[in-house]
């Protein structure tokens, strides 16, 4: 890179861990590390969650998904039906759930509904498989940094991962909110920038040299039950839905963003916003990977510098070979803040599950100490999973399969038997604390033998269903002693009528979805 792009990336890392600086002075207890004091605005919120989870893991590996890899394709919108679908279940149950409680960690709620042994599980689950993710994060920074400054992958983790350790100790929740917010601005600006350099070059032909069946949205044949295919859209639009339940709402890495609001109403409006925003930012990147296939067919050059590539160098390879001086830098450095700014928000649930869930819940000594010594300990938790998640990084990288994948599979095998738990004890009186022990230990230990054992003939995105409805049944059903329920009908009645108008602007971007995806199913037929 030329000077002026490495000056770009300092002065753009200097500004975000600038605002985790300033923000730590203001930090005086865990409460203000982990949930800001609960004085975040909604939008802030909304921006925030949309650029975690549609970060530099989208921008890299979404486009690669779409224009090279095999199988590939907007087959993956598939998955996009469930977002307005999950915001709506979560605004309804989850949401009045938690604020009831006023909690900092989400699993205080499954300590007072079945007592501290579910908790510290489930707490543990979480952790274990949260810190495997924002491993995973961390490799796909490091793809693009490796790819652009030219040096090799192992060095540029292990540069990544200890910046990023010594940002993320820094900054609490709240400047994890808003440098996510400019990372967003960042990202999506380069995938606009990509999509006009693309439209010029092959002279706005989007669709030429691309195989019609990348055009295809809907895979109805394909059940991914024995069939060997992944992608059909059922165990994409049912997976993706209990996938998307308990990520948003069950996991802390992203709850604990609904928990910055002051009240439950200000996390409903979040998570309609998030619902929103989602989809033309996917339909953002989708077009960059469109538009790779015509590229790399008018450009033969290009294809050549992928040859022996993991697919998800693709676009920062475009970017260096075609951005002008300057918005290299800017690219970069948003790549890298964008880890920052994921990782950030993972460490730092990560520190608050261990701490809160964990050490204070099993060691009565770390409850009695002074908010000065909590918070240190806060923050040496969070340099213990930084380093947790940059030793799995640095054993990832087989290529077999993109970053995108490799995240969502992770997720897949823990988060349905998490959301059976929580749903469990929302819903029903009856469940206990031994039937929702033995439901999470059933739901997970089904989804590990489908990994383990049956692999590829059951597609993984069934795996969150199939944790679910294992967890919920036999939670239920060997739950004898039951207890208080936190939720009823007339709460949930009560719940739809006052958010009604953001169900509907979400069921509206549910059909929006469905109307583009069907346009781009047509055209795969006219190709």
């Amino acid at each position: 890179m030329k000077p002026l792009d490495w000056i770009v990336i300092i002065v753009y890392i200097l500004v975000v861990i600038g605002i985790g600086f300033y923000l730590s002075f203001k930090q005086k207890n865990q409460a203000d590390y982990y949930v800001a004091g609960r004085r975040m605005r909604p939008v802030s919120v909304a921006l925030s969650m949309v650029a975690t989870q549609v970060s530099a893991v989208s921008l890299i590996g979404v486009p690669a998904f779409i224009s090279i890899k095999e199988g590939g394709g907007l087959i993956w919108w598939q998955y996009e039906f469930a977002v307005p679908l999950a915001m709506i279940l979560i605004m309804l149950f989850l949401v009045p759930a938690f604020y009831k409680i006023n909690a900092i960690t989400i699993y205080e709620f499954l300590e007072r509904r079945y007592g501290k042994i579910v908790r510290v599980a489930i707490s543990c689950m979480f952790m274990l498989s949260r810190g495997l993710s924002t491993g995973v994060i961390l490799y796909a920074t490091s793809i693009a940094a490796s790819s652009i400054l030219n040096i090799p992958l192992y060095e540029t983790i292990l540069i990544v991962g200890i910046v990023t350790i010594i940002y993320t100790t820094l900054g609490g929740i709240a400047a994890d909110i808003y440098s996510d917010i400019i990372q967003l601005v960042v990202l999506w600006g380069s995938a606009l920038i990509m999509v006009i350099i693309m439209l010029i070059d092959v002279n706005f032909d989007v669709f030429g040299g691309v195989n019609p069946q990348r055009l295809r949205v809907f895979d109805i044949t394909s059940t991914g039950l024995g069939d060997g295919r992944t992608f059909g859209f059922l165990p994409m639009l049912i997976g993706g839905l209990f996938l998307y339940l308990s990520y948003y709402g069950t996991d802390q890495s992203e709850a604990q963003r609904i928990l910055t609001t002051a009240s439950s109403k200000d996390s409903q409006k979040a998570l309609m916003l998030n619902g929103l925003l989602r989809f033309p930012l996917v339909f953002t990147y989708s077009l960059v990977g469109l538009l790779l296939i015509s590229y790399i067919g008018k450009n033969p050059w290009f294809a050549e510098q992928l040859e022996g590539k993991p697919a998800d160098f693709i676009v920062p390879t475009f970017v260096y070979n075609n951005f002008p001086t300057g918005l290299v830098g800017l690219f970069m450095g948003g790549i890298l803040a964008a880890t920052m700014s994921s990782v950030d928000s993972a460490l730092n649930a990560l520190s608050a599950a261990t701490y809160r869930d964990f050490l204070s819940s099993m060691f009565k000594g770390f409850k009695t100490l002074d908010n000065k010594k909590q918070l240190f300990i806060a923050k040496v938790l969070t340099v213990f999973w930084g380093v947790f998640a940059l030793i799995f990084a640095l054993n990832l990288g087989s290529g077999r399969e993109t970053v995108v994948e490799v995240i969502n599979k992770i997720g897949s095998a823990f988060y349905g038997p998490v959301f059976g738990v929580f749903f469990l004890g929302i819903i029903t009186k009856k469940a206990d604390t031994v039937g929702a022990l033995i439901g999470l230990i059933s739901g997970f230990s089904f989804n590990l033998f489908l990994w383990l054992f049956v692999g590829e003939r059951v597609s993984w995105m069934w795996w969150n269903f199939f944790g679910f409805a294992i967890t919920f049944i036999i939670g239920y059903i060997l739950s004898f002693k039951g207890g208080k329920s936190l939720m009823n009908i007339k709460d949930i009645v009560e719940e739809f009528r006052t958010n009604r108008r953001r169900i509907y602007a979400l069921i509206g971007m549910f059909f929006v979805i469905i109307f583009i995806s069907l346009m781009f199913h047509s055209m795969a037929g006219i190709i």
